[in-house]
């Protein structure tokens, strides 16, 4: 209502006293802040005006820091380490009172602060300091930069691996005060190894001793493992410690609990949540905590004043990172021991061919027991050959041999008793009864599977099957070409009706089985450990595992088995260990005579004269025909470089499971591998990663991936 009607005495019909209100508190307000988003007009901080930042942009071309002005307000906390958000992307034009606009938000660390920048024109200013919590240490950043630069990746990629994202809720508690540093552990079961209590007295007293242990069978490497970790913190350094899954650092955990107590300790897996994993991550950067124990995520963890680093079982598939730049973490802990000069600990039952190159070179020294001591505590391992298996007529009702039936027997009598197979599922993989052609899916092409209500299924698809016959020979009837680990388990419930049959699986693992009569079918990795060990286990299907054709092959089988013969009790306790392969293979042997070490030292000889990993360094390379060929022709190689290939690789079928590093779904690619000798290794990476942020820059379109070290090369 206007006042012309009488109704209101203030301008535009607001009341005298509101008018009054709004005139004191426009007087009373502070002069208006620059906008947070470019801090137009805001003065720069009197000292160090430039932060020198990283940006969380994972491309090679834009690997490299970038200098920012530092606003006066955000002075106190854009301290080196923390987090920040920029500007980035604004061009030279966008200029406005001496500050550079435009361009989207980023996030990024504070690397250093300066005093002016090597850049000659404007800059842009900090945007935010997201927290003033320092995560990114100057160790930190030296790790992360030489992992980015052994793999030809960027420092951006590195760091999203060795710092978890932030958690506001876990930042804004303080950790617990640390605790006093605990007594110095007896030796234990250190005393079995030659070498074992001069290791851990070496540790005790701040040395820096470096090993290859190769574990004697049995539960006791996570108590040993944890005494090592003891050691060490009583010398007033800290420990690091990464193994292969979440069961084995529960063992771990429980072994360090039960030698140091509560508190000593920081578990560091993903599987713990974003905000315990990051207040565990806190509280070992901020010193409260000296020791972890974790998964591969763990192998960045910037434990203080670090003493031991160490890994357990370092030829699990778990310990290679997926995420570029996809690296190994033996690898980091080696960089790791290497750059702040501490005790190096690589153990395992088996024995990989790098760690036989790291006593061949003379860098670590071997930690084994007698041989004495090996029989001692190794189960007694006998062999059946496939042809065997074939002959034998008490193989039709569980593709068991007399042999191994007899190990089934006697073994219920005192004891669960393991079978590991290495193929998960029903039947996996059908053909034909008479031509033995694979049993393929008329829509995909995909392999037909069985099931266990009778019927057939595509594993790529998933579509039913009910008439099928084969295009070959026109038949009609199938045969089992790999059974797997559910149809083990049902004929073994059949031939051992009154025995419980229990399976650990992708499908569920598990994670531990009481000390009575039972059967348990297990993939390979996935074994649950039996209270008081296995009575005895049984191998299957040998040359599934020996039979692919990969360079790791014999290897990995081996590793794999002993893995699980370790579980088994000792001879001397009935422990009886049968493995259907052909007994005259060398990784039967090696199984045979619990010689892993031998067996990796002789790989590592033939490996030598071929040229193959590790004695080489090796690059794989792999794209589209025709970027494949240009990028390799742009790329400038070290003068003793040799290329292999290029060869065409699988093509990935639509509903298939796509592996890591495999190509596009139906898309045509081929892969080249570069191989250098020893020596040339860093050479290979700059040139291989120099020639990719090129090729980035220029906005070539079609993708070219590298992989330095690759763990399959065929």
């Amino acid at each position: 209502m206007s006042s012309e009607n009488g109704q209101g005495d203030g301008a535009g019909g607001v009341p005298p006293e509101q008018l009054a209100l709004i005139r004191e508190s426009v007087r009373k307000a502070k002069a208006p802040r620059a906008k947070p988003r470019t801090w137009r007009g805001a003065a720069v901080a009197k000292e160090l005006p430039v932060a020198r930042v990283l940006v969380d942009k994972g491309v090679l071309h834009l690997d490299r820091y970038f200098d920012y002005a530092v606003p006066e307000e955000l002075d106190a906390e854009a301290q080196p380490g923390v987090r920040v958000r920029v500007r980035f992307g604004a061009g030279r034009h966008r200029v406005r009172e001496g500050r550079r606009e435009g361009g989207g938000l980023i996030d990024g660390f504070l690397i250093e602060r300066l005093a002016e920048s090597d850049y000659s024109g404007p800059l842009a200013a900090l945007a935010q300091v997201v927290s003033p919590e320092p995560v990114l240490s100057e160790e930190l950043l030296g790790l992360a930069r030489a992992v980015a630069d052994r793999y030809a990746g960027s420092l951006a990629d590195v760091l999203q691996l060795a710092v978890p994202p932030r958690n506001a809720r876990a930042e804004s508690k303080p950790s617990p005060a640390p605790l006093p540093l605990p007594e110095t552990p007896d030796v234990g079961s250190w005393a079995r190894y030659g070498r074992g209590e001069a290791f851990v007295r070496s540790l005790a007293t701040g040395g820096a001793p470096r090993a290859v242990w190769n574990a004697l069978p049995g539960p006791e490497w996570a108590d040993e493992l944890a005494r090592a970790v003891g050691a060490t913190l009583a010398s007033g350094r800290g420990a690091l410690v990464v193994v292969p899954d979440g069961r084995a650092v529960a063992r771990l955990d429980a072994a360090l609990t039960s030698l140091l107590g509560e508190g000593r300790h920081a578990v560091l897996t993903a599987e713990a949540g974003p905000e315990k994993r990051y207040r565990q991550w806190l509280a070992v950067r901020r010193g409260s905590v000296r020791a972890v124990v974790g998964t591969r995520a763990a192998m960045f963890a910037p434990v203080r004043d670090l003493g031991l680093v160490a890994i357990w079982d370092d030829g699990d598939d778990s310990h290679s990172e997926p995420h570029a730049p996809q690296p190994h973490a033996r690898e980091v802990l080696l960089l790791r021991a290497a750059h702040d000069k501490c005790a190096f600990l690589l153990g395992s039952w088996s024995c990989t061919v790098e760690a036989a190159q790291l006593v061949e070179s003379g860098w670590a020294a071997p930690l084994v027991a007698e041989r004495e001591q090996v029989r001692a505590t190794a189960p007694l391992v006998r062999t059946v050959s496939d042809g065997d298996l074939a002959r034998d007529e008490a193989a039709r009702a569980a593709r068991l041999p007399t042999l191994a039936w007899q190990a089934v027997r006697e073994g219920l009598r005192i004891g669960p008793v393991l079978v590991q197979v290495p193929r998960r599922g029903y039947v996996p993989r059908m053909a034909c009864a008479q031509c033995r052609a694979p049993a393929r899916c008329r829509h995909c092409a995909g392999p037909l599977e069985g099931q266990d209500a009778g019927g057939l299924r595509c594993g790529w698809c998933g579509r039913g099957e009910e008439a099928w016959h084969c295009p070959e020979c026109g038949g009609f009837r199938l045969r089992a070409q790999v059974v797997g680990a559910r149809r083990t388990a049902e004929e073994l419930g059949r031939a051992f009706p009154a025995v419980p049959v229990r399976t650990s699986g992708r499908e569920q693992v598990l994670d531990t089985v009481p000390e009575a009569p039972a059967l348990v079918v297990s993939t390979p990795g996935a074994e649950p450990v039996a209270e008081g060990g296995y009575a005895a286990a049984l191998l299957l299907d040998g040359w599934a595992m020996l039979g692919r054709p990969d360079l790791r092959a014999g290897e990995d089988a081996l590793r794999r088995w002993i893995g699980a013969a370790s579980l088994v009790r000792a001879q001397e306790a009935g422990g009886k260990v049968v493995v259907v392969a052909e007994p005259t293979l060398r990784p039967v042997q090696a199984l045979v005579r619990w010689d892993p070490v031998g067996h990796a030292v002789r790989e590592l000889s033939e490996r030598a004269e071929l040229g193959f990993p590790p004695v080489s360094r090796m690059a794989a390379v792999s794209g589209t025909p025709e970027a494949l060929v240009g990028f390799l022709a742009a790329v400038e190689l070290p003068g003793d470089a040799e290329v292999l290939g290029p060869v065409p690789l699988p093509v990935t079928e639509a509903g298939r499971p796509r592996r890591t590093g495999a190509p596009p779904v139906g898309e045509r690619w081929e892969r080249a591998l570069i191989r250098v000798p020893p020596g040339s290794g860093a050479a290979l990476a700059s040139a291989l990663k120099f020639a990719q942020a090129a090729r980035m820059a220029q906005g070539g379109s079609d993708v070219v991936r590298v992989r330095i070290d690759p763990p399959d090369i065929g």
